[in-house]
């Protein structure tokens, strides 16, 4: 009885540490879901594994079914991390990182601590190392669009998108009329490298109108 006792702590242990210290990362780059975030969806998920094996007598066990309601069921949490912020999407990698880091707890949950450790270690080196020492994998996808009445505006906003951006993929520029004269409406696709933030941008399209930034992480 014992031994099962001190099993089952050092696994629920363990996982709050490895969603933990994914966490911190997280906490590091100011996101939403940060550490007590992490860890305590990391511990719910190894506590679920556990009741899913040792919580029913062994006619009614279904390991199987708690682990797959975990895996789908964590996807109420993405939902509320992903969010609209001053016409940004923001949240999309805090939400796949929360999605593994239940992985990982479940991986505690049922004792395979190095499957646990070892996806943990590859989850930071993806989000941190790589993006550090290979900036172009941590660039993202960003979508642009505003609208000017004036088409010198709308260069020089370009010119100086293309200065802070790692690279403009395509852009468009359309004109229609108005009754309050003609209206330009441009939109872009860019890719930003990590430094860049979206508030530069924003800062940039401040004096336009009908300005969305649309972020894939």
């Amino acid at each position: 009885m014992n031994d099962n006792i001190l099993n089952i702590t050092v696994r629920l242990v363990v996982a709050m540490v490895l969603g933990g210290i994914v966490g911190l990362e997280r906490e590091y780059r100011a996101k939403d879901a940060g550490f007590r975030t992490h860890f305590l969806v990391a511990l719910g998920s190894a506590l679920f594994t556990l009741i899913s094996m040792y919580g029913f007598s062994e006619g009614v066990r279904d390991t199987s079914r708690v682990a797959a309601q975990v895996v789908s069921g964590i996807g109420f949490l993405g939902a509320g991390i992903i969010v609209l912020q001053r016409n940004v999407i923001r949240g999309l990698t805090t939400a796949a990182g929360l999605w593994v880091t239940a992985a990982i707890g479940m991986a505690c949950g049922v004792g395979r601590f190095y499957m646990a450790v070892l996806v943990t270690v590859l989850m930071l080196v993806g989000l941190e190392l790589l993006s550090h020492f290979i900036p172009h994998l941590g660039a993202s996808s960003v979508h642009l669009s505003f609208s000017s009445p004036s088409r010198e505006k709308v260069a020089e906003a370009i010119e100086n998108i293309r200065r802070v951006v790692a690279d403009v993929v395509s852009y468009e520029i359309k004109n229609k009329r108005t009754t309050n004269g003609e209206y330009y409406d441009v939109r872009l696709d860019v890719r930003t490298s990590p430094m860049i933030r979206n508030n530069n941008l924003l800062d940039i399209l401040k004096d336009f109108d009908e300005v969305t930034i649309l972020d894939e992480e």
